[in-house]
């Protein structure tokens, strides 16, 4: 075992865990328009299910306005049809060959609860930062069973993986708070 590629490893598992949670941070409505609110949206469309980014392209023109614009014109009543049965919550209009998604100003009630979602996101990606650390100890520790480490390495070894522990968690905490401030603004 080798303990500076373990961490490394560990590094690389908790930077995913943080991206992650990243881009479902982008798809929280914070009443402004954003394309990564629906390019995620499943679509049925000819015969598979799709993404809608795969399908069209999303501008937004103005703060409050998404315009979704397939690139095969058959494909607007499948794309309208995804967009009413995702969660989005927007009701997207159709005018002709385009469809647009106006986004409507959010509630206190709404904001809040946009709040705690956004909180048990962060609390998922501290979990699984925690779950990358665990890792990386036993397999340490298990190294040090077998004779790979000394009682000193596997002490400086986990010094250096609850450091990046720490590093991550407060980065997390710190998009937390970003993205609360940002869904309570009016």
């Amino acid at each position: 075992m080798n303990a500076d590629d373990t961490l490394l490893e560990t590094e690389e598992g908790m930077e995913k865990s943080v991206g992650y949670m990243t881009h479902e941070f982008s798809s929280v409505r914070t009443g402004k328009a954003s394309p990564a609110l629906v390019e995620n949206v499943d679509v049925m469309a000819y015969g598979a299910s799709m993404k809608l980014k795969q399908l069209a392209l999303i501008t937004t023109p103005e703060p409050r306005l998404l315009v979704i614009q397939p690139f095969d014109a058959s494909t607007v009543k499948d794309i309208e049809r995804g967009l009413k049965e995702s969660k989005v919550g927007i009701n997207p209009l159709v005018d002709g060959k385009i469809i647009r998604l106006p986004i409507p100003e959010l509630s206190e009630e709404r904001r809040k609860d946009l709040v705690k979602s956004v909180r048990q996101m962060g609390e998922e990606a501290k979990v699984r930062v925690r779950g990358h650390r665990r890792d990386a100890i036993d397999l340490a520790r298990k190294g040090k069973k077998d004779g790979d480490m000394t009682e000193d390495q596997l002490n400086d070894f986990e010094a250096g993986v609850q450091k990046l522990t720490d590093e991550y968690i407060k980065s997390i905490d710190d998009q937390l708070v970003t993205k609360e401030a940002e869904i309570m603004r009016v």
